[in-house]
């Protein structure tokens, strides 16, 4: 099947991409039941994609300025039950009145979304292919979580341990500057609000250096957009109409130290060759959490887009490694 869009990118549908991101990542034969879910948690909606049929072996938590398919390839390569959420603020999940998106702000929305969805209390929207919520309960979950995504899963695991039986982290650390890291991120989304296309929007992007191809670029585009009632394409997160990821105070991150060091689960950090951690972050990371993981896979920051299935592998024998 070709990979290349088949559609103008306002014609596609949610699900539309999965044939070619299976093909991308060597799926053969039927693509795994998918749908869309949610839940209605104390501060705002949170929706989330649901994997499977089965109870959710994985719950994964996206960065800044992404949605729940960005971890598309990932799960289709990974071939496990699972759960990727849209973080509060992003994708279909409700903007917060106070556009307050620090890790433990949004990390409670997040903890009460995964003990639903993966408890079976989800709400089914109706879309995808024969998956809704999960039935049954679970003994525990590997979170995964990558940028935002991994320091927020940090404070879950903390605060949760009835949830977590594994926590891996995607390319962050809590000593990454909490003003200018992922910078090529931050510098892309303080960009215009919206536009007069979703080419447009591509174009811009590929201007940035994302994506490995026009077609992926394009995908995730359509997939982190919305048409507005004039006609023009916008960003699905706040961030957009916010001038960009607002600044925040650098304990923000620092104070996530505590956090994992709290953590009594394995704890596994997954590192881009070139992401945004360098060596001397790396060495911290290990000198706090003597006990921890470190894998480092060749890729950028969004290592699930530049790298699905080594991460997949890497995520697998993390499964593998603590179920029971």
């Amino acid at each position: 099947m070709s990979h290349e869009t088949s559609a103008p990118l306002s014609e596609q549908s949610e699900f539309q991409f999965l044939d070619a991101e299976a093909q991308d990542v060597g799926l053969l034969g039927d693509l795994p039941p998918v749908a869309r879910t949610g839940v209605q948690t104390a501060d705002g909606s949170v929706s989330a994609i649901a994997w499977g049929d089965a109870a959710p072996a994985v719950v994964l938590l996206h960065g800044a300025g992404l949605n729940a398919h960005t971890w598309d390839g990932t799960v289709l390569a990974l071939g496990t039950p699972a759960i990727a959420l849209d973080l509060p603020g992003h994708g279909d999940s409700t903007w917060r009145d106070d556009a307050d998106y620090r890790p433990r702000t949004i990390a409670p929305a997040v903890a009460e979304a995964t003990a639903a969805i993966v408890g079976g209390t989800g709400s089914d929207a109706g879309s995808g292919t024969d998956a809704g919520t999960n039935s049954g309960t679970n003994s525990g979950i590997v979170l995964v979580g990558q940028s935002l995504g991994g320091l927020t899963a940090a404070i879950v695991a903390a605060a949760h341990p009835e949830l977590v039986r594994a926590l891996v982290i995607v390319d962050v650390s809590p000593s990454l500057n909490a003003s200018t890291g992922a910078s090529q991120v931050r510098e892309f989304l303080s960009g215009p609000s919206d536009f007069a296309s979703r080419e447009e929007i591509v174009d811009r992007a590929i201007a940035f250096g994302f994506g490995p191809s026009r077609a992926d670029v394009e995908r995730g585009v359509f997939l982190n957009s919305r048409i507005t009632q004039d006609g023009r394409a916008a960003w699905k997160h706040h961030f957009a109409n916010l001038g960009g990821i607002p600044e925040i105070e650098q304990s923000a991150f620092s104070g996530i130290w505590a956090d994992l060091e709290a953590v009594r689960v394995p704890v596994t950090l997954i590192a881009g060759t070139h992401g945004v951690l360098d060596a001397a972050q790396l060495a911290e990371f290990q000198e706090r959490l003597t006990d921890s993981t470190i894998i480092t896979i060749e890729a950028g920051h969004n290592i699930q887009e530049d790298a699905p299935v080594a991460l997949a592998a890497a995520i697998r024998d993390i499964v593998d490694g603590v179920t029971d």
